[in-house]
Parts: C-alpha cells; structure tokens; sequence
C-alpha cells in the first residue's frame, strides 16, 4: 500500500466493514451511529481506529471492539488493528448521519 488512492479504497473498505458492526441495543450501524472518530492507515497495512461508545457504560463494550478489530483485520491488506476507545469529544446524537437519525426517529 504506498498510493494515496490505494489507501483511500482501503479506506472505504474498512467503512463498509464498520457498517457491519452494531451494538447489541441499537438498530444501526456503529458507523452511521457516529462512533467512529478516526481511521488512519499506515504504510505497511495497519490501521488504528479511534471510536467511541454512546454511553461510557456499555455493557457491550467489549464484544463491539473485538467484532470492531475482527472486521478490520479481515480486510485483505490490513495486516494489524488497533482499536482505541475515546471518550472526546463526547458522542452525542449529532454525530449520526441523516440516516440514522430517521431510523431512529429522530427526525
């Protein structure tokens, strides 16, 4: 992996595989949710992700990073995954996308 372009479809691979991933309690994607902070892709195919929780509390914490992890090392060319939780800035329902809020009638 060495191509700007090669790194953003890589990107956009790990995205579609975090549209993968939900929490136990909520009908939407952690993706869509807004729980992603940060993807970032190194040279020699690992990548670290910061994400966060919707409560610090989350019993589900756990069983999310790993299926988070799992998902991202699957992808062919990543070779490693970090997962870092944050907690800043703090998730709020702002952060979803458009769609998520209507599913979640928010909207």
């Amino acid at each position: 992996m060495t191509t700007e372009n090669e790194k953003l479809a890589l990107q956009e691979r790990i995205i579609e595989a975090l549209k993968t991933v939900y929490d136990p309690e909520i009908p939407v994607n952690i993706y869509d949710l807004g729980l992603i902070y940060r993807i970032e892709l190194m040279d020699d195919g690992r990548a670290e992700v910061d994400m966060t929780l919707t409560a610090p509390n989350c019993p589900a914490a756990d069983f999310i990073m790993e299926d988070v992890r799992m998902r991202v090392e699957g992808i062919t060319g990543i070779t490693s995954a970090t997962i870092n939780l944050v907690f800043e800035p703090e998730w709020d329902k702002d952060m979803m996308s458009e769609e998520a809020k209507l599913e979640l009638g928010f909207m």
